[in-house]
């Protein structure tokens, strides 16, 4: 890393955060293995930290703004309100990290032993399960806290739809595994995490496009930050995106949310379809449409639904996630050549699947 073109950034003891001046002499030594593993965090685990270092930097800011004031007048008392705001912001920001580093783990990959017998084979596949289900429990108890502590946390909320759907399709190929009769009854549980999970897609999506109509019409809460900062004279608090680029990151953000919304309706009118409920013909066509507000073309979607599980001309073995795979690489690549920055929910959305529910369907 050369340093004529970097800059170091560092948090001072009272929280602020500070710009190394650009080094003029010789070469920064980081290590590449904390290089390489601060980005392997970043991009699989969904942790950002300039984002919650920035929120931090502004609450400090406002809160030290404040005391240097009279913290009795009603300036200092709105300034404070802004500080809390962002404060919490970075609190549930924290909890929906914690979450993501538990959707991380569960999904730890599968290794057997070389005994090979199948009852060893079972017990090793019996505990990855309940490692993951345990973490998956996990991450939905942090995106709840979350939740709880700002409960206007869209990103909580769409979060927590993953992780809902995520443990339903591992609670699902857990049971074909084992051999047992798929009926109703043995799946309640399984097409209840599909109703919360639609549910929080649901309420996620309609929180978020909400908040992006007034970020649009300038009657958002930044919106509303900045003309209270700037008639106290601290214009550049609080900085915007360039327009292009925020509709840019809200177009992406839109495709992300409806291409997992139509993943995970596509695989619920799977189960449906194998337990013999009438839903799932309606499930899978809500499932295209959610598909095509992601901008999938007409091609890939007659694919998907001539392979569906329901037409005896299907693919053997075929699977959605190959697919859907093949559009996450696209908007990577799309991504990365216009240079549009990732949002928060990205590293989680673009997950690949567990190698266990391989070796769970073909036990």
């Amino acid at each position: 890393m050369n340093s004529s073109s970097y800059k170091s950034t560092i948090v001072t003891d009272d929280g602020h955060l500070e710009k190394e001046r650009q080094l003029n002499k010789g070469t920064t030594c980081v290590e590449d293995w904390i290089i390489q593993f601060a980005r392997l965090f970043k991009n699989h685990v969904g942790f950002d930290c300039d984002p919650y270092l920035d929120l931090h930097e502004i609450g400090m800011k406002l809160y030290c703004e404040t005391m240097e004031d009279t913290v009795t007048g009603e300036e200092a008392q709105e300034l404070f309100g802004i500080a809390a705001a962002k404060f919490q912001e970075m609190a549930a920001l924290s909890l929906f990290n914690w979450g993501n580093v538990h959707m991380s783990r569960a999904r730890k990959r599968v290794y057997f032993t070389e005994d090979g017998s199948r009852e060893s084979l079972l017990k090793q596949v019996k505990s990855a399960y309940d490692w993951a289900e345990k973490e998956y429990e996990m991450a939905g108890s942090r995106y709840g806290e979350a939740l709880r502590l700002k409960p206007d946390f869209y990103e909580g909320l769409l979060a927590l739809g993953q992780q809902q759907f995520e443990h339903a399709k591992l609670s699902w190929y857990y049971l074909i595994g084992s051999k047992v009769e798929l009926e109703t009854g043995t799946c309640a549980e399984i097409l209840e995490l599909y109703n919360k999970a639609e549910d929080s897609m649901e309420r996620g999506t309609e929180m978020w496009e909400e908040m992006e109509e007034q970020r649009l019409n300038g009657l958002s809460k930044n919106d509303e930050y900045k003309a209270l900062l700037q008639k106290m004279g601290l214009d550049g608090l609080l900085k915007d995106k360039p327009a292009e680029e925020s509709e840019e990151q809200a177009a992406n953000m839109r495709s992300q949310i409806y291409l997992l919304w139509g993943t995970m309706l596509y695989e619920r009118s799977v189960v449906e379809f194998k337990l013999g409920l009438p839903t799932w013909e309606e499930c899978l066509e809500v499932a295209m449409e959610k598909f095509e507000l992601a901008g999938a073309s007409q091609i890939d979607i007659a694919v998907m639904i001539k392979n569906h599980c329901s037409n005896e001309t299907a693919l053997e073995g075929f699977k959605v996630d190959e697919i859907v795979q093949a559009w996450k690489e696209m908007y990577d690549t799309n991504r990365w050549q216009t240079g549009v920055p990732a949002f928060r929910l990205e590293p989680l959305f673009r997950r690949r699947v567990s190698n266990l529910h391989t070796v769970l369907e073909n036990l």
